[in-house]
């Protein structure tokens, strides 16, 4: 099935995602682990992809509510974490992303950031999806690994139904089995037959959930081929978490990609997506 062209692209601040235009790149560490780390990636990231001219949004997460083991680190916590964040969007000058959890954190987190993310597991929370659309921002709803892509027709809707059209939808992976997923590149192409611009999730697509025990595990080695084809499909944004130390990482340690690697990936991908959007956005 041939990747159709998203005929509505997303306004995000002074971006747009979506039409055929270049990929946004959606990317940071997986949670605010402290003030002086975000501001470190965000410049980072920051100064990297204005240099290859590659829109950019800062991801990272106040709380990550659904780590494997209750000891976890989840991170700051909503008002910390949403004032570092604050910090990094007024300092860097970026776009920012964040994690919400429930129906509560969604006025408050939309007061600082620019897009709300709705975790996989949580893709389908009526009440979730109402407030983060009613917030007027733009939601990026992840697919759950439980979810066919054909039904993410139905978690969209929930969003549009408040009036709010600037939606995302994400690829991250489908359940194969105990502590694996898999990426279908249909899932793509089908996602976009709803009109809403489409990003793939490299990082988490490689994650083994609950593979080492008390956390998950994950197979950094292929993020690059999977984002490398990902991009092939046609893809309007691209998700990294990314950090400078992947080993220290808080968060997702075995799937964060290393930020000194990403000039080099990003410069292959930008390659490929100039040759895919050329031709319209299908590679066939």
């Amino acid at each position: 099935m041939a990747r159709e062209v998203s005929p509505n692209p997303v306004a995000i601040g002074p971006l747009l995602c979506g039409g055929g235009r270049p990929f946004v790149l959606i990317a940071g560490p997986c949670v605010v682990e402290s003030r002086d780390s975000a501001l470190f990636h965000a410049e980072a990231l920051q100064t990297l992809t204005t240099h290859l001219g590659i829109p950019f949004i800062y991801k990272s997460s106040y709380d990550k509510a659904n780590r494997t083991a209750l000891d976890s680190f989840r991170g700051l916590g909503m008002d910390e974490g949403l004032a570092v964040l604050a910090t990094v969007k007024r300092e860097i000058g970026v776009l920012v992303l964040t994690d919400i959890h429930s129906p509560e954190e969604a006025g408050p987190a939309a007061e600082v950031v620019d897009v709300l993310q709705i975790p996989a597991f949580l893709c389908r929370q009526t009440d979730l999806l109402v407030a983060a659309g009613k917030t007027k921002r733009v939601v990026n709803i992840k697919k759950g690994q439980f979810l066919a892509p054909g039904d993410m027709a139905h978690a969209a809707a929930k969003v549009a139904a408040t009036g709010n059209q600037r939606i995302l939808l994400t690829e991250r992976g489908a359940s194969f089995g105990y502590n694996n997923l898999v990426s279908d590149f249909r899932s793509l192409a089908i996602m976009a037959q709803t009109g809403y611009p489409v990003v793939y999730d490299a990082t988490h697509s490689v994650q083994l959930p609950g593979g080492q025990g008390n956390m998950s595990g994950g197979q950094r080695e292929f993020i690059a081929p999977l984002a490398r084809a990902a991009i092939a499909v046609g893809l309007d944004g691209l998700f990294m978490e990314v950090h400078q130390e992947p080993e220290r990482a808080l968060s997702d340690k075995a799937t964060v990609f290393p930020l000194a690697h990403l000039e080099v990936l990003l410069r292959t991908l930008q390659k490929i997506d100039v040759v895919i959007k050329e031709r319209g956005g299908s590679p066939l």
